[in-house]
């Protein structure tokens, strides 16, 4: 587990002047007019769902585009199906030692009421995600992002992805399947299948205290896994956030935009909202508070 650093509320980091939020006015250079950036978190919490609206929804409603990181409704299926496969040939049973595959097989029945066998060919690294997200509350009918795509499409407005969803996919692939396993043996061992708070649970809970404390350098260092290969962290986080400045800064030229992605990938000198600064653009913090109380860290 890494070691949670004390969080600043956000009430200290005003008094310092200091501002966060997760919610961001881009403006000047080559835009006509403001445009924002959202971090989002895709969970179906309520809690996650209990922001400002009279500002959050109002900033999307007074623009003209929507993007997110990938465009989810138009992902052809099959790509994505394939996509979450490893090659023919391949399944966990024939990478694991039969004692990590039984305690993995307790597992899935455990959190995802399904025999592994259903998964055998699933990519390690997906039903690992699929494990982590199994308690996490489900309140809502979508996930954050998807929520803001749905009320931008009932809007009539333009819609994006600031990157294909193949980025993605080369930034999993980026991992070794054979690394891959390791690291859904070692979150096995870790989880128990007879503990009622899981490594997981403490995980998730810091995320969000994290989250909903606008401590973007905390979300960081919490996506920044260190059980990972250093590629991956390269991939996933800091390449990506080139593509999305980049892109994010050509939709805007054309429409008002409201962007929403991960949390993660703001915050820090290598974030989306740095590169956006020193591509000339003003970026400032929007204020707002949540209708649901902070939860603590563990």
């Amino acid at each position: 587990m890494k070691k949670i650093v004390l969080l600043i509320t956000l009430s200290f980091l005003i008094s310092l002047g200091y501002s966060q939020s997760l919610l961001w006015k881009v403006s000047g250079k080559d835009l006509k007019s403001p445009s924002y950036v959202y971090g989002t978190i895709h969970i179906q919490d309520n809690r996650v769902f209990s922001f400002d609206s009279t500002i959050v929804i109002g900033a999307l409603e007074s623009c003209e585009a929507f993007a997110m990181e990938i465009l989810m409704d138009e992902i052809d299926p099959k790509e994505l199906q394939k996509s979450m496969y490893m090659p023919k040939g391949k399944t966990l049973n024939n990478m694991m030692s039969k004692e990590d595959y039984d305690l993995l097989d307790k597992v899935c029945k455990k959190k995802l009421h399904a025999s592994v066998m259903f998964m055998n060919t699933l990519k390690p690294f997906f039903l690992s995600s699929a494990i982590s997200q199994a308690d996490i509350p489900q309140d809502q009918t979508e996930a954050l992002d998807l929520y803001f795509l749905k009320k931008a499409r009932n809007s009539g407005k333009h819609c994006y992805g600031v990157e294909k969803y193949e980025v993605q996919v080369n930034a999993i692939d980026a991992i070794s399947l054979k690394d891959q396993v390791n690291m859904l043996v070692e979150q096995l061992h870790q989880l128990g299948v007879e503990d009622t708070v899981s490594d997981d649970g403490n995980d998730f809970q810091n995320l969000l205290h994290a989250y909903m404390s606008f401590d973007l350098e905390e979300m960081i260092a919490l996506s920044n896994d260190e059980s990972m290969p250093a590629k991956f962290n390269k991939v996933f986080l800091i390449d990506r956030n080139k593509g999305m400045a980049k892109n994010f800064a050509l939709i805007a030229r054309e429409h008002s935009l409201f962007c929403a992605v991960g949390a993660a990938h703001l915050g820090g000198p290598k974030g989306v909202l740095n590169l956006l600064r020193k591509m000339g653009y003003t970026v400032e913090p929007v204020l707002f508070q949540w209708g649901s109380d902070i939860p603590p860290a563990n």
